[in-house]
């Protein structure tokens, strides 16, 4: 996924009068969700509601960037289930249908030591900056592990 936009990046930087370059420009990704949780299953179906909304409801068969965002980091099976029960007006089976190694994609979720382990992954992405969408309280914890 990251070979993805690192391509599309390159190639409008190596565009004859292009404005910015990769040091100049800043890729912003996020919101990022964050769930601490012991129970890792637990805390991806609380993600679970808003990737089947954004996969299976946004726009219309077709015409929806976030279907093909999924369908391009290789989900494309997935994404096409959820998109069909949802758009069949099963809303619970669509989210059902969200793995959670979807949601592993694109959230740290479960147990502190995880998420860490998970950290260094992001930090490898074409992303330099990124928005947290957390509980307040861990904002310091996970300040201290991205640094």
């Amino acid at each position: 996924m990251n070979d993805f936009y690192a391509a599309a990046l390159a190639e409008g930087f190596a565009r004859p009068g292009a404005r910015q370059t990769r040091e100049t420009f800043d890729v912003v990704g996020g919101p990022l969700a964050i769930i601490v949780d012991d129970d890792a299953e637990r805390a991806a179906d609380l993600v679970r509601p808003t990737l089947a909304l954004y996969i299976g409801g946004m726009g219309a068969r077709g015409v929806n960037f976030h279907y093909e965002v999924f369908a391009r980091m290789g989900y494309e099976a997935e994404a096409k289930k959820i998109q069909d029960l949802y758009l069949a007006g099963d809303k619970k089976g669509a989210i059902a249908a969200v793995p959670a190694a979807l949601v592993e994609d694109v959230a740290l979720i479960g147990p502190w030591a995880k998420i860490a382990d998970e950290i260094p992954r992001w930090k490898q992405t074409i992303l330099t900056t990124l928005s947290l969408h957390c509980d307040p309280r861990h904002l310091e914890k996970l300040a201290d592990l991205i640094r």
